[in-house]
């Protein structure tokens, strides 16, 4: 018995002298119960104290066991005392009548803080057998008459004869001799010492023994463990000296648990304890010390049963009368179930007509049992939230976190989210409704097909056994589906010169690739073609000549281009969305001039994939583009050459010619792959008349040329991008660009649509400073070709007539990447300026070559020896222009 109790929770705190209406005391056979209520018992420490007139003594669990004093409490604050009538300062008048005083002292915080209650009991019983027998929780106690009852038979009617009290503080207990087998003498202050009780009353000898002492034996009793004692008491009479043979014998087992049912076994017949035949006059069973009737037993499910051997009471577990406990032994949750049944039997020895009342208080406490709370997932999807409902669990078990897949979160935390609901039942016990929005991070999610989310939650909820503070875990895992997927979209439209490109983003937002032709969208890509994007939408301006655009078709006046786009989910390989939008755009790509000269552009299709620009002749082989890159290839040519044919349509002179593949210079040709012919014709008038006056007279004056004379202008231009359609213009300096972004420069002739002109680029170079001279210096372009010891190398790009660019030999176009200047692993400055000298070439003239370098075939053109200057025909003019500054953004 543990007499002082520390509870689980603190209640508000009480003053000294509070009434005792939160006091149960009742009177129950040869037993005062006192109740305490659970505002009491829970949170306090509790010690009692018997009252001995004005004395108060503390009940220590020692002293409590040899004076006849138990106590129980469960972990909800129920708290029982029991006090046997003939303990230990029990104020006993004749054996009929006794005054029970306790004194009850609570404390919450400490010594200091002490809420005291005296509590007083009078109880009245009679109805003493020969001999009483009682094993209470703490103690066994025997308590037999002093003398021996004399029976006289007279008309069937028991005669009982009285005993002389022995109460005279002259007479009592002498010694005691304990046999366990072996006799044991002990003086009655030697009993005291040892843990034992024995005393008198008016009319009876009562003795206790804790439980386990050195002067007890177990012995099987019909398979049933019983602990024993065997004393013999020698007291004093006013008859003289008085041997009395004591024996009690209490069962410490005979409990078995099965299919959710409580056995308790007591022996039928208790041998240590007869001597000869028995009658059993009365059988009783109870709770908690108190007698059930047969009602009460059935409405509760009890049963007390006889066999040939034992007497059996069975008890369901989770009977109200009991309760269960939690427990996490390796850290898994268990539970137990404790009651308290009694059995008090009556029966009389039929050789000497006296009679035994036996009682036994037996608290059982079953095995640990393993329990599974009750996980029960009630989501529905279309809410949007998972909620899940963990229970049953008794009211001594808190939860304490919660882990989930971001990290572990308090049980506070889960509350200040809104995740986290405890809700109580009637009994106390309680389970945890949690309530988790798909949408929240600690939710797990995947797509198994393009319109479909699976959404995850992994669990580990931890819990605190309390008030031992044992913890324990339970992991569990919750999923749901939902086709709840919007997928992004992509549409376009086209002006004359540029595909408008827009994606709208889905549900999962900018979760994709963007695939442009067969190129994935960088961010350098997107910078190339003004890539926007304002977190729902993304937008793209691709010039018809990108080279992620494909060319289906052209004809000498429009081309007609296509753009795919693609979306695509990289993880699964999923295609999102797709887009091909082909438009046609104008384009000219056959001229015919009044000289007889004829300019051909010609593209690469896509249904040729294997078309090479530079392979492309006209029909004279060794007519060639005089510029080509990897998709366009430009032919300038006279009617009268390369093959050209000539047909007179009435007034009309036709020349044709065919642009083809050159297949003795084709790598290999594909069996399935088309030819490729692409037809170009001029018409001329082949007969004009022109009526004219003319005056027959001779000249006084032979007329004679002078000299003309006239200025040309040449401007260079920076590009916003390749389509070269906007350009920076003064204000806009210095112009803003990313290391390694490409520039794009124009040099034009101005004020001139002489196609006998063509303006070469001659050099071209970068400064840090805008003085043309200043040092240092990186060349870009070195005698008209570009320069190959540069890692990123300039790239020239063709120009076609448009609305703005008529004679297309009076432009020339380039790209450079953007560079710093570095000495020593240092940037020396965030600027440079770009320096070009420019030079107007007549076709017509000379045998010399005008003609700019054809850097993306591989072939420099015009051609000179190491160290030489090539010799260009009769040069009009040279111009020394630039451009800039450009600032470089560094990225970090």
């Amino acid at each position: 018995m543990a007499v002082v109790v520390a509870g689980q929770a603190k209640p508000h705190r009480k003053t000294n002298n509070q009434p005792n209406a939160d006091i149960k005391s009742d009177c129950a056979g040869s037993h005062m119960t006192l109740t305490l209520d659970e505002v009491l018992a829970v949170g306090n420490q509790l010690e009692i104290e018997a009252t001995n007139g004005s004395e108060h003594i503390l009940l220590t669990p020692g002293l409590a066991a040899k004076c006849g004093y138990s106590m129980e409490s469960d972990p909800w604050g129920n708290t029982r005392i029991y006090t046997s009538l003939m303990g230990c300062y029990v104020d006993n008048t004749d054996d009929q009548f006794f005054n029970v005083g306790l004194r009850l002292k609570m404390y919450s915080d400490g010594t200091s803080d002490v809420v005291t209650r005296d509590v007083t009991k009078t109880c009245s019983y009679s109805a003493w057998a020969s001999q009483e027998i009682v094993c209470d929780r703490n103690y066994m106690e025997v308590g037999p008459l002093l003398c021996e009852q004399l029976f006289l038979f007279l008309n069937w009617i028991y005669l009982i004869m009285s005993c002389p009290q022995v109460n005279d503080t002259a007479y009592g207990i002498w010694k005691m001799t304990f046999y366990t087998p072996e006799p044991t003498v002990m003086m009655l202050d030697e009993v005291h010492e040892a843990g034992y009780g024995a005393m008198t009353s008016p009319n009876r000898l009562v003795v206790r023994s804790p439980y386990n002492t050195a002067q007890t034996y177990s012995e099987d009793v019909a398979g049933v463990p019983m602990e024993v004692v065997k004393v013999g008491t020698y007291f004093t009479t006013p008859q003289g000296l008085r041997i009395v043979d004591l024996m009690v014998a209490c069962p410490t087992g005979g409990v078995t648990v099965n299919d959710g049912t409580i056995s308790w076994n007591i022996p039928r017949y208790i041998t240590p304890l007869l001597t000869g035949r028995v009658k059993i006059l009365e059988m009783h069973m109870g709770i908690n010390g108190k007698r059930l009737d047969k009602a009460q037993m059935a409405s509760r499910g009890y049963t007390l049963s006889t066999t040939e051997y034992h007497l059996v009471i069975e008890l369901p577990i989770g009977s109200p009368d009991g309760y269960f406990k939690s427990h996490a032994p390796d850290y898994q949750y268990h539970l137990s179930y404790t009651v308290e049944p009694m059995l008090e039997l009556l029966w009389i020895a039929k050789d000497t007509q006296s009679d035994t009342r036996y009682k036994v208080l037996f608290p059982i406490t079953t095995p640990l049992m393993p329990w599974y709370p009750d996980i029960a997932d009630e989501t529905i999807p279309e809410e949007g939230v998972f909620k899940v409902k963990f229970g049953t669990l008794l009211h001594d078990v808190n939860l304490v976190n919660i882990t989930f897949s971001t990290g572990v979160l308090s049980a506070a935390e889960c509350n200040a989210k809104g995740f986290l609901q405890e809700q109580k039942y009637s009994n106390g016990s309680k389970f945890y409704l949690l309530q988790v929005p798909f949408s929240d991070d600690v939710v797990l999610k995947h797509n198994p097909e393009p319109l479909l989310t699976a959404y995850f939650l992994p669990l580990t909820y931890g819990f605190m056994v309390m008030p031992e503070e044992t913890p324990f875990s339970y992991t569990l895992a919750v999923d749901a589906s939902l086709n709840d997927v919007v997928l992004p979209t992509v549409f376009g439209t086209c002006n004359n010169a540029t595909f408008f490109i827009t994606v709208k983003y889905g549900s999962q937002g900018h979760n994709f690739e963007t695939m442009l032709g067969t190129q994935m969208l960088t961010p350098e890509l997107g910078r190339v073609y003004g890539q926007t994007e304002n977190g729902t939408h993304l937008s793209l301006s691709l010039p018809y000549t990108s080279l992620d655009v494909a060319f289906e078709l052209f004809d000498t006046a429009s081309v007609k281009a296509r753009l795919d786009v693609l979306l695509w989910e990289p993880i699964n390989n999923w295609s999102l969305s797709e887009l091909s939008l082909a438009c046609n755009f104008p384009l000219t790509t056959t001229k015919c001039y009044s000289n007889g000269t004829m300019t051909a552009l010609s593209l690469k299709l896509e249904s040729v994939p294997n078309l090479v620009p530079h392979q492309l002749t006209l029909r004279d082989k060794s007519c060639k583009p005089y510029f080509s890159d990897d998709r366009f290839a430009h032919f300038s040519f006279n009617v009268n050459a390369c093959g050209t044919s000539r047909v007179f349509f009435g007034n009309y002179l036709l020349y044709e010619n065919d642009i083809s593949l050159d297949y003795s210079a084709k790598a290999y040709t594909s069996p399935v792959e088309p030819d490729f012919q692409h037809t170009v014709s001029c018409y001329y008038l082949s007969m004009t008349w022109q009526h004219m006056e003319f005056d027959n007279e001779p000249l006084v004056n032979i007329p004679s040329a002078e000299i003309g004379t006239g200025q040309l202008m040449v401007e260079m231009r920076l590009a916003l991008d390749e389509s070269y359609e906007l350009f920076y213009q003064a204000q806009d300096y210095p112009v803003q660009k990313y290391l390694r972004q490409p520039a794009y420069f124009e040099v034009a002739l101005l004020h001139s649509a002489n196609p006998q002109l063509e303006l070469i680029l001659d050099n071209c170079w970068a400064t840090l400073q805008e003085e043309r001279t200043s040092l240092p210096r990186w060349d870009i372009i070195v005698d008209g070709c570009e320069n190959l010891e540069d890692r990123y190398i300039t790239i020239f790009h063709p120009v076609v007539s448009d609305q703005r660019v008529v004679v297309p030999s009076l432009f020339k176009r380039f790209s450079v990447k953007v560079f710093s200047f570095v000495k020593d692993k240092e940037v020396l400055q965030d600027e440079i300026y770009v320096h070009c000298d420019a030079v107007i070439c007549d076709l017509n003239a000379g045998n010399g070559v005008c003609s700019q370098c054809r850097g993306s075939t591989g072939v420099r053109q015009p051609v000179a020896a190491k160290g030489q200057r090539v010799q260009r025909s009769t040069t009009l003019h040279k111009w020394q222009i630039s451009s800039g500054p450009v600032r470089i953004n560094f990225l970090k």
